[in-house]
């Protein structure tokens, strides 16, 4: 059977009935811890959910359950307990009525434990709950170097950034169906845009975006098991097949922590100019995978799905620094900021004795860094002058040039993209726009220490992608709690009272 559409002033009169019904007598009662759980519910409109879930129920069978108020209940357990998992959040519904109040359930009449999962089916685009086969072939074990603290671990093919940028930039890439494109729809529709709309993504015709990878651990080892019969024959070393719990994972390298790991590498896109930090484009990688190429892959996905601004310019950390990606970010109208990773330290040679450093600052006869002073967008160039010509008088012992101007260098863009950018690194404007990149791994923070992400005690790409978008969406209604507290006072609206 369809469900039927709560709109949300109804899941609003729902909520201060129950609240004044179970709460005003004096058996059980509110603190004020409670308030800003409630507030952020009262405050997030989910009724688009019964339209956007329409197609995935039957014309026949019973009533279904409210899918709104599911998705709410679910919400309403990354805001409160998001280490305890779904069995025992249905038990904490029966426990304390308040939750089950707030996600749009009486007290005493709650969804079981089989009924949330298949909820979280009809969020998910594939039949299957991973996007690999469970049967691969059996992964050989290799030995393992540590790595340093912070370094990163090297792609498998060390051009395959190159690569791909270049097959992207020779044929193009259509959009394709991925698993999270009916999350991302939803998220960006009713989370981004509200967001978006209270100012909370920065300027639309000019937004800025940072983009990095972190590790997601799902376990400690890969699990498998073999379908064969070798074991019983006594046959020791077997190379058949095996079952594999979860096929999209497979182990990295964590550089913070020090350790290889057994998960997905999430790549998160957030927006850079926001107080807040918001995300806006999670995608779950294999963890061996290094930035530099879940990037590419990611952002070619993002530009393909945002529909809500112009991405202007993006901020990355070294990890990214490849030439192909600067191509890929010039091709899509984008300007990069990325962190020089210096691959020597000896400076450039030219044609000229001006010689330039590893981080693309022209270097005069004496060694001395030349100054910027101003960029030609008709010729694609940066203007340097002379850093001892540049005020009244040349105060250099041995001038390299007669003019009371001094020494004058150009830089072409196209020379080199990774040297020269449009921005050169050592203006202010460079530094000030660059400090933003950290947003990223404070909105990723949130998401993994706030929030609990690999507390999810999950073997599917299915599940950890409706708990990471859930996740997102939580982050944004935390923003628009802060925007919007100061002017509701629902303990007022609900019992006459200030909280």
């Amino acid at each position: 059977m369809k469900p039927i559409l709560v709109t949300h002033e109804t899941y609003q009169n729902f909520v201060l009935e129950q609240l004044q019904k179970h709460y005003s007598g004096g058996i059980l009662t509110l603190i004020n811890k409670d308030w800003p759980t409630i507030t952020k519910l009262w405050i997030t409109d989910l009724s688009y959910a019964t339209t956007w879930l329409f197609d995935t129920y039957s014309l026949k069978g019973p009533a279904p359950r409210d899918p709104v108020s599911m998705l709410r209940s679910y919400l309403l357990f990354l805001l409160t307990n998001p280490t305890i998992g779904i069995t025992k959040w249905v038990d904490e519904m029966h426990r304390v009525p308040l939750y089950a109040i707030l996600s749009g359930f009486e007290p005493g009449d709650i969804p079981g434990v089989g009924t949330f999962y298949d909820f979280f089916q009809r969020l998910w685009a594939l039949e299957k709950e991973n996007i690999k086969p469970k049967i691969q072939p059996k992964r050989k074990k290799k030995k393992k170097k540590k790595l340093k603290k912070g370094e990163k671990q090297a792609p498998k093919d060390p051009g395959i950034v190159e690569k791909l940028v270049n097959r992207f930039l020779r044929y193009g890439s259509k959009k394709k169906l991925l698993p999270g494109d009916r999350l991302f729809d939803f998220f960006q529709s009713q989370f981004l845009t509200v967001s978006a709309k209270l100012g909370l993504l920065g300027d639309l015709n000019s937004i800025g975006v940072a983009g990095d990878g972190t590790p997601l651990e799902t376990s400690r080892y890969p699990r498998s098991k073999s379908i064969c019969d070798c074991s019983a024959q006594g046959i020791t070393k077997c190379n058949h097949p095996r079952l594999y719990s979860q096929p999209d994972c497979n182990s990295g390298w964590d550089s913070s922590r020090e350790k290889y790991f057994n998960g997905y590498h999430l790549y998160m896109i957030s927006a850079s100019d926001s107080t807040y930090d918001l995300p806006l484009y999670p995608r779950l990688q294999p963890a061996s995978r290094h930035d530099a190429v879940s990037f590419v892959a990611s952002s070619i996905e993002f530009s393909q799905r945002f529909t809500l601004g112009t991405i202007d310019r993006i901020l990355l950390d070294a990890a990214h620094d490849a030439e192909a990606i600067y191509r890929l970010l010039i091709h899509h109208q984008i300007e990069p900021f990325i962190d020089l990773n210096p691959r020597t330290k000896k400076n450039y040679s030219t044609e000229s004795d001006i010689q330039i450093s590893p981080k693309g600052i022209p270097i005069c006869p004496i060694g001395k860094e030349m100054k910027p002073n101003g960029y030609d967008a008709s010729q694609n160039r940066q203007k340097w002058r002379c850093p001892l010509a540049c005020r009244t008088e040349n105060t250099c012992k041995n001038p390299c040039s007669t003019a009371k101007y001094g020494r004058t260098f150009h830089t072409f863009s196209k020379d080199n993209l990774r040297l020269f950018p449009n921005t050169p690194r050592s203006s202010d404007q460079w530094k000030l726009t660059y400090k933003r990149r950290t947003s990223v791994e404070r909105s990723n923070k949130r998401e993994k220490i706030d929030f609990h992400l690999e507390a999810g005690r999950h073997h599917s790409t299915k599940m950890w992608y409706i708990r990471i978008y859930c996740i997102t969406m939580c982050q944004h209604i935390d923003a628009w709690y802060s925007e919007q507290k100061e002017t509701l006072n629902l303990p007022k609206l609900v019992f006459n009272k200030t909280a």
